[in-house]
């Protein structure tokens, strides 16, 4: 803020003349002050479109998530899985594919050279020139959205006009697994020590630490699946999942048989109480961490394309959804399933808004506990959180569960128009972190979109009380 107002004095010198020659002049220089922001110090630049340099989502698409081992994508090569989202997008958008300037895809089991090797090959069978570069990031369960984040930084940065973020992940090829001798020197620090704690138990951390009862967390699980289910039955996935035409071996006969997967196949439409009451602690005893109250351990990809405002303008794209701010924090390894509870807060303020004017939240629901805990934490509306379900029914594919929300936000968004605005993704992260970004619905964006009038004083900006 204090640098806003420094530039605002800056700025009136020059317009102030040195040497007043009447009355009038002094009157009128002495109407000239500088003032507080609208939103902090650089929020209103970069919320305004007006230049069309702001960073424009037009297209999301995802595979269907398939549980691994056992799923549709189960005898599915990796890089099979990449292709048709990448391909999707310049077919759907009729972009030529030589203009994208990189592909960033986010990924975290998969041993690193040959996750890059593999994705390479999905570009080229999408059918992307050996001129366009690609990488992968990871950041865990939040690559997805790290992917997202990075390429519309680069966008901002003006290292190029167009670029794809995007996730993969076969748990049935990688599953989660540490390679190699742990260092002996772990022992001697206990956040070292606790970022080698299985995920399951970070969640009976949660649940213990902040009181999330049992009920509570399969109470959000058959709210995930009859949210999901209903979302399938009325074709809303539709317009974000790709058909991808694979194969499913018999593991008896090894017999090949041709199939098109596009429709996520751990969805359980009967998931209930009393059934998911059955079953037993998986992490500790006594506890109340569930296979039932967890995430799916599942396989597929999805895929972003983002683009500088003027080029989608110009090249006639319907925008999708404006990239607003991402956020990534740190927190306790032993409760990294709180991390949404401090990403989000950070994000939404970064863009100059408060919780209450987010509209949809798509929060990754790795377990239960922690899902209950970030959403009683922050105090936000049941009905604005997963409206189309969570991971514990659609699934988790650790770097593919950013893009898939995306696609999954942006889609709701559109479908729900003038009443829904500005939208959350956020999700926590192995070792304790936690991201966050904020995205606007593509058609309804203006020049002072955070404007606020605000009745108590005569400022329009918040951040001057």
């Amino acid at each position: 803020m204090e640098k806003a107002i420094n530039r605002q004095q800056i700025l009136l010198q020059h317009l102030n003349p040195s040497a007043p020659s009447s009355s009038s002049e002094q009157n009128y220089n002495s109407a000239l002050s500088a003032s507080a922001c609208l939103a902090g110090d650089s929020a209103a630049y970069q919320r305004t479109n007006v230049f069309g340099d702001d960073v424009v989502i037009v297209a999301a698409y995802r595979t269907a998530l398939c549980k691994s081992k056992r799923g549709g994508f189960k005898d599915t090569y990796p890089d099979d899985l990449l292709a048709p989202v990448l391909r999707a997008l310049i077919e759907k958008t009729k972009l030529n594919p030589s203009e994208v300037g990189d592909i960033v895809v986010g990924t975290v089991l998969a041993p690193g050279s040959q996750r890059a090797s593999e994705c390479r090959m999905a570009a080229f069978y999408a059918g992307f020139p050996e001129t366009v570069p690609i990488r992968t990031v990871n950041r865990q369960c939040a690559s997805g959205l790290q992917a997202v984040a990075d390429v519309a930084a680069a966008i901002k940065a003006g290292f190029y006009d167009i670029g794809i973020g995007a996730g993969l992940e076969s748990m049935t090829a990688n599953p989660m697994a540490w390679e190699g001798s742990v260092n002996p020197r772990v022992k001697q620090m206990e956040q070292a020590q606790n970022c080698l704690l299985p995920m399951g138990v970070t969640s009976e951390n949660v649940a213990h630490r902040f009181g999330v009862t049992r009920q509570e967390q399969d109470q959000a699980a058959v709210e995930s699946h009859r949210k999901a289910a209903a979302a399938t039955a009325s074709g809303k996935f539709k317009d974000e999942i790709i058909p991808v035409a694979t194969k499913i071996v018999d593991p008896k006969t090894g017999e090949e048989k041709p199939v098109t997967i596009s429709v996520d196949d751990g969805i359980r439409p009967n998931t209930s109480l009393s059934d998911l009451a059955k079953l037993k602690p998986v992490f500790k005893k006594g506890g109340s961490t569930t296979a039932g109250n967890s995430s799916q351990v599942s396989d597929g990809a999805g895929a972003v394309l983002l683009m500088k405002r003027s080029v989608a303008m110009h090249k006639g794209l319907p925008i999708l959804g404006v990239f607003r701010t991402f956020t990534a924090v740190g927190v306790d390894p032993a409760i990294m399933g709180v991390g949404p509870a401090v990403a989000i807060p950070a994000a939404v303020k970064a863009a100059g808004l408060e919780l209450d004017d987010v509209d949809l939240f798509e929060i990754n629901e790795a377990f239960a506990s922690q899902f209950v805990y970030c959403r009683k934490k922050l105090g936000l509306d049941p009905q604005k959180i997963n409206v189309n379900g969570g991971a514990m029914a659609i699934g988790h594919p650790l770097g593919v569960t950013g893009a898939r929300c995306v696609a999954t936000l942006l889609h709701e968004m559109k479908r729900r128009g003038k009443d829904s605005r500005f939208g959350v993704i956020s999700m926590c992260i192995g070792t304790g972190m936690g991201a966050a970004a904020v995205f606007e619905r593509g058609d309804c964006t203006d020049e002072l979109c955070n404007a606020r009038k605000v009745e108590t004083n005569n400022l329009l900006s918040k951040d001057a009380r």
